[in-house]
């Protein structure tokens, strides 16, 4: 049976980024002291990862108000990153570290990895600013995400943080009604 990544600290890693022109190293020292959006992809040029890229990137600016910063996982090379960027318009958008991850570190260590194709599973994990791992959702690759549900379960992450006890009922947005867990809620919902 599998463990839950939910409420453990990210593990030590290093890769290499392409971000905003140049080639930069990220590591889990990068993460700490501010909320962190990893969102992991199967690889660089396939037809879905453009979209979800474009996505984030449409979306930048409320992760930034939040913020939080994104980062974007493939098991390609910083390299190949590089160029996806300077020939996708999708892509090109993308203001936040594209991460390269050929050694498969971090798509093993956040449970994401195909052993038989050496890509990564559909994974979007929100990060606290103490590495600890507040949300995950691992999917099919064939099935795109939707990045403003990314949002709201960072901002919900952010809430409860700040405010213990509280708890962020479904569906809910910033600035809606939370609960405050107790025994006279039993059956009362």
């Amino acid at each position: 049976m599998a463990t839950s990544l939910i409420n453990t600290q990210v593990q030590p890693f290093k890769a290499q980024a392409f971000h905003n022109g140049q080639f930069i190293e990220v590591t889990e020292q990068s993460l700490k002291g501010k909320w962190s959006v990893l969102i992991f992809m199967p690889a660089a040029f396939t037809f879905n990862c453009p979209t979800e890229i474009e996505d984030a990137a449409d979306n930048y600016a409320e992760f930034q108000k939040a913020g939080a910063e994104v980062y974007i996982v493939t098991t390609d090379t910083h390299f190949s990153h590089k160029v996806w960027h300077e020939t996708s318009a999708a892509v090109g958008k993308a203001k936040f570290p594209l991460v390269g991850d050929p050694t498969h570190t971090l798509t093993n260590a956040f449970g994401v990895h195909i052993q038989e194709e050496g890509l990564a599973l559909r994974g979007t994990f929100v990060i606290n600013p103490d590495l600890v791992i507040k949300t995950l959702e691992i999917h099919s690759n064939e099935i795109a995400r939707d990045v403003k549900e990314t949002v709201r379960k960072l901002k919900a992450a952010q809430y409860t943080a700040a405010n213990p006890g509280q708890v962020c009922p479904a569906k809910w947005n910033e600035g809606a009604k939370t609960l405050t867990p107790s025994i006279d809620l039993v059956g009362k919902i």
